[in-house]
């Protein structure tokens, strides 16, 4: 965003949201590929990311499938360990799991490749640091808690949005940066006072790849904003390009089911509840805790059915 927020005025329970929107950017980013199948957001001036990366990219967003990515990451580790990109996405799986130790672990590697990488590639090279230290943050949050852990994790928020800035210096209309950055923008717009996500949104869609991942965080946004119809037109989007993903899936379920609870639509709650049964015939591919999740947030909205409309 070309206007920065006051860090000091941060409450402490939106310093908590953020912290967890945040770690889903990094969840929700770590056929619709590019020209080089190992980048996965450039057509011109690709990178080689490594076979198992691209893999680990692919099975998780694409396919919503991290089961998969995390054998991939495994390997991607022992066989790609220059690749900044493979360690924030296991540090992402990590925390998905409540595995702190391995957030930390992961969050720092990230960190260490990032700035190993600046030398040759500055940009990924800034924007992965950037990564590095945003999860970093995280994890003081989560051993500290957010009053303890509150001033360390705001430097380590300006060290991001520092970073972030070298990083676009370089190449401001990158798509992997303005992904990245443009996820980013959007937490930090839906979950604090007075911030305009307007910016960001246009960000996602003139600048970002790939488009569906770009059209999922404009759908996450429009959804937190309780802008309900918007969500829907870009969940829709992101759908198209990963139609059986069931992460998408459900995402458009929980718009359907917010509208339909603002409309007091019975029929729109049961399309909800019906697409919240086709995120759930994936569940293998999930983490138990967002499996149950889902089965919760679908238990409800069947049960609201009877009361809409009356």
């Amino acid at each position: 965003m070309d206007k920065r927020f006051c860090y000091p005025s941060i409450h402490t329970f939106n310093l908590t949201k953020l912290a967890s929107a945040g770690l889903a950017v990094f969840v929700t980013l770590s056929s619709t590929l590019g020209a080089n199948a190992l980048d996965p957001f450039r057509t011109t001036q690709p990178r080689n990311i490594g076979d198992n990366t691209e893999a680990a990219f692919k099975a998780i967003f694409l396919q919503g499938d991290y089961q998969a990515a995390d054998r991939f990451l495994q390997k991607a580790i022992a066989t790609e360990p220059s690749e900044p990109l493979a360690y924030a996405m296991k540090a992402s799986l990590a925390y998905t799991n409540n595995d702190i130790a391995g957030l930390d672990t992961y969050s720092q590697k990230t960190l260490e490749t990032a700035q190993k990488l600046i030398s040759t590639d500055a940009l990924r090279g800034n924007l992965y640091a950037a990564v590095g230290e945003f999860l970093g943050g995280a994890v003081i949050l989560t051993r500290q808690g957010t009053v303890n852990g509150a001033p360390a994790a705001l430097s380590r928020l300006r060290k991001v949005y520092d970073l972030l800035d070298k990083a676009e210096k370089i190449s401001p209309q990158d798509p992997e940066l303005n992904l990245l950055k443009g996820y980013m923008d959007l937490m930090l717009a839906v979950n604090l006072p007075f911030a305009d996500p307007s910016q960001a949104i246009q960000r996602l869609e003139k600048n970002a790849a790939p488009q569906y991942l770009a059209d999922r965080g404009i759908a996450i946004a429009y959804r937190d904003l309780k802008q309900y119809d918007k969500g829907l037109q870009y969940a829709d989007r992101a759908l198209k390009g990963t139609p059986d993903n069931p992460e998408v899936q459900y995402l458009k379920a929980q718009i359907l089911r917010a509208k339909a609870n603002k409309d007091k639509n019975p029929t729109m709650m049961r399309e909800a509840v019906s697409m919240f049964d086709k995120a759930l015939t994936r569940k293998s591919q999930l983490p138990s805790g967002l499996v149950k999740q889902i089965e919760r947030e679908r238990r409800n909205a069947d049960s609201s059915v009877a009361n809409l409309g009356k």
